[in-house]
């Protein structure tokens, strides 16, 4: 009977290829084969950062996700990890990169739910935009006893106000066309003073700018708004 191939999850990171880690730049460069979430058109950030460690004889499985919010992205993770497993069955190993931390928001996370139960699975822990931004911006995100709220802005303007209402310091994710919604909500709580805002933080293209100064129409997907602890 062939052994199985195991599967790794791994964190690579906000952006900057320095900040892969020891271990996560040993498998991925030495598994055969690895996978990593892509746009229809191609474009790839997870590559894109791993792009120097990738030997032209690793085998690649783009994980092709689509453009549209309303569209359901399972159909494209139940494809990918079919795939994934046709490879495990054999007894190769598959590295899966993932943006950031893959059990934080990670997109690993949807191939982990369907993968992990039938192959031997690593998860390999990376540096989160979250705590990445709070360097960049060259602030403490909290003291002492303070609780640190992570809020995906797609939440509804109600329960984005309830949650902001309460934290002791918060880091807003995914902004994107949701901007607009999370200025308004953080002017009216009086938070616009202490919310700082950056892009793509860590990568080459990284913004800082000053939040009121902010295009909504401008902001990517890639991008937070920080909120430190007084």
């Amino acid at each position: 009977m062939t052994e199985l191939g195991k599967l790794y999850g791994l964190g690579i990171g906000p952006g900057d290829p320095e900040l892969l880690t020891l271990k996560a730049h040993r498998i991925l460069t030495t598994v055969p084969i690895i996978a990593y979430p892509a746009s229809e058109n191609g474009k790839s950030l997870a590559r894109a950062i791993a792009a120097e460690f990738i030997r032209s004889d690793q085998i690649e499985i783009p994980i092709h996700l689509p453009f549209n919010v309303n569209e359901s992205s399972a159909p494209y993770y139940d494809q990918a990890a079919e795939q994934i497993g046709e490879h495990l069955k054999t007894g190769q190993d598959v590295a899966v990169l993932c943006e950031g931390e893959p059990m934080l928001y990670g997109s690993f996370m949807y191939i982990f739910q369907r993968l992990s139960g039938q192959f031997p699975t690593e998860v390999v822990p990376g540096i989160s935009s979250t705590l990445a931004s709070a360097a960049m911006l060259g602030v403490p995100l909290t003291y002492r006893h303070d609780v640190l709220s992570i809020i995906p802005a797609t939440l509804d303007e109600i329960k984005l106000r309830d949650r902001l209402i309460v934290a002791d310091a918060a880091v807003i994710i995914k902004l994107g066309r949701h901007f607009a919604k999370v200025r308004k909500i953080l002017d009216e709580l009086g938070l616009l003073e202490r919310s700082l805002y950056i892009e793509r933080a860590t990568q080459t293209e990284q913004k800082i700018i000053d939040i009121t100064e902010v295009e909504a129409k401008e902001v990517p997907y890639w991008s937070l708004i920080l909120i430190p602890s007084n």
